[in-house]
């Protein structure tokens, strides 16, 4: 059983996407959150699995509140649903953690789909109908969501030392990731790696951080 909490502040279409998930047996709908205000202590308590997140709701900084759910319930995946199709926004929210992004254009099908695949643990993201952004093709090598985390930080020039730093890890087991990527990719070195992630889609394009445009 997926549970999910389901955040948009138009009261019709929340619960029609409410009503949506509860059709499937292995879908349980734990919390309809309509307001940023009671948004993550909703999350906090409930402590739902997926977090399906309206980008446009009023009053809140999305990147403020992408960043307290995924350290106040970390085990909780956020997935966005926008009206936005901006290859810079879908990759700055990446960046934060989130495990998906859908355009609100998707179909039910898509959606479940989307829902259902983040019980791989070592499925990266889903982004779907954002044309700017390509998916990792079916060939690509299968890089683990943690190996994506380890390249994002060496696409910033870490060292090894800053990136276990950065993820809490050893630096014995960034070695261990970087090895299997390499092998995986085939690459020669740490930018060879960065720029074959980044060709097959697996990563995002590495560029100059910028405040975001919400």
């Amino acid at each position: 059983m997926i549970r999910i909490a389901v955040v948009d502040d138009h009261h019709l279409l929340r619960e029609a996407l409410c009503d949506l998930l509860r059709v499937y047996p292995d879908l349980e709908v734990v919390a309809s959150v309509g307001s940023v205000r009671t948004l993550v202590p909703t999350v906090v308590e409930t402590r739902p699995d997926v977090v399906l997140l309206d980008l446009e709701m009023p009053g809140h900084d999305p990147r403020h509140t992408v960043g307290e759910l995924l350290r106040l319930a970390p085990s909780t995946h956020v997935v966005i649903l926008s009206m936005h199709d901006d290859a810079d926004l879908v990759n700055d929210l990446l960046a934060l953690g989130v495990r998906g992004y859908l355009h609100k254009s998707v179909d039910s099908v898509t959606l479940v789909a989307a829902i259902k695949g983040l019980r791989d643990p070592d499925r990266t993201t889903v982004v779907v109908s954002s044309p700017n952004w390509r998916q990792p093709s079916a060939s690509a090598p299968q890089l683990t969501r943690r190996e994506i985390e380890v390249l994002r930080l060496v696409a910033e020039a870490m060292s090894n030392r800053e990136i276990a730093r950065s993820l809490d890890i050893t630096e014995g087991t960034v070695k261990r990731h970087m090895r299997n990527i390499f092998e995986k990719l085939e690459a020669v070195s740490r930018i060879d790696a960065v720029n074959k992630a980044t060709e097959c889609g697996a990563l995002a394009p590495h560029r100059k951080r910028t405040a975001p445009r919400f």
